[in-house]
């Protein structure tokens, strides 16, 4: 039985009593794993608001990219349809990937979770990397220094929401707030004291928080001389941190 006392990461004895692939493959106990995914809705915001300022487009939000999307169709004078587009195919491309991958291997076994969140990483690195070296700018011509950071970015963004699911915590996608508002707002103790007594309103008011800090940082970045790839390594940063966090996660008990 779980109590509200009990550490976040529990206590692991030392990997040389039990092994390494057994530590590996232990199942994760999905308790207070929404705290992961509430710094997910940071991420999200920091990246998707210096991105809409810095590229003109959003790369985890695929509902504005598809409105964009659609309005370059019936035409339009700049290329942000474009980009909206390419955010799309890699947000939709990520997560087949990362649901496959889940469904394939043990979904909530701790090495399984710790390299979805690594390759989610890596993808922020590497969108990071190349922001660094070439240094586009706001009004940079469209070329691959834009979008295969961006596609990048988009792509790992999809594993957020996948994990959502994958820990059953189906309202905390990380990506969307619309449904979020709407439940919010509509519960029936909204309005009482009764409000901070229930856990999943609590979680949606962190959701709401969590992305609009993340939106103030990612605002701040983007109209730094730093711009884009001081919010790239900052989402790295806190991407690393919870891939350290599963790898030292609490076991499920039998």
């Amino acid at each position: 039985m779980v109590n509200e006392s009990d550490p976040l990461l529990g206590d692991v004895p030392p990997l040389r009593r039990r092994g390494l692939g057994e530590y590996l493959r232990e199942e994760i106990d999905t308790y207070r794993g929404d705290f992961l995914l509430l710094t997910c809705y940071i991420i999200t915001g920091l990246l998707d608001s210096s991105a809409v300022f810095i590229w003109g487009s959003f790369v985890s939000m695929q509902t504005g990219n598809t409105v964009y999307f659609g309005l370059g169709l019936v035409g339009t004078e700049d290329d942000r349809w474009i980009k909206s587009g390419v955010s799309i195919c890699g947000f939709c491309l990520g997560s087949l990937f990362f649901s496959t991958f889940h469904r394939v291997f043990s979904p909530r076994h701790r090495w399984v979770l710790t390299i979805s969140f690594l390759i989610q990483l890596l993808c922020i690195t590497a969108a990071a990397t190349i922001v660094t070296i070439y240094r586009p700018g706001r009004n940079a011509p469209l070329s691959w220094l834009v979008l295969v950071p961006l596609g990048l970015v988009a792509f790992q963004s999809s594993g957020q929401a996948v994990a959502s699911r994958i820990l059953k915590y189906n309202g905390l996608t990380s990506v969307v707030l619309t449904s979020i508002y709407c439940d919010l707002f509509s519960h029936e103790d909204f309005l009482s004291m009764k409000v901070f007594r229930n856990t999943e309103e609590m979680r949606r008011l962190g959701a709401v928080i969590c992305l609009l800090l993340g939106v103030i940082f990612g605002g701040l970045w983007a109209h730094s001389s730093v711009g884009m790839m001081g919010a790239l390594w900052t989402a790295a940063i806190l991407k690393g941190f919870i891939v350290l966090a599963w790898l030292g996660w609490k076991k499920k008990q039998e």
